[in-house]
């Protein structure tokens, strides 16, 4: 099975990488979607939803920003821990 990781650093490309995240689950693909710095920029109903069909689907979200771990569910992860996972990833989408 191939590992996809899925980084994102530009807030206006959250919902775009979440949604990807999700597109490459359906492909048989192992996704860790990390999103580095910021907090989430808009939790709406639609973004709660799809993270909520991302952790169904056995995919992991990370996040370095302590806000997302405690707000929203992340699992904390330093930079340096990203770094170490990303170097596993077969294929690496940023956005």
């Amino acid at each position: 099975m191939k590992k996809v990781a899925v980084l994102i650093n530009d807030i206006e490309q959250q919902y775009e990488g979440l949604r990807s995240s999700l597109g490459m689950l359906l492909y048989d693909t192992e996704v860790q979607m990390f999103v580095i710095n910021k907090e989430i920029a808009n939790m709406d109903e639609a973004y709660s939803d799809n993270m909520e069909f991302l952790d169904e689907m056995e995919g992991e979200r990370f996040s370095n920003n302590r806000a997302n771990t405690e707000k929203y569910g992340f699992t904390y992860a330093s930079i340096e821990e990203m770094g170490e996972m990303l170097q596993q990833a077969d294929l690496v989408i940023p956005f």
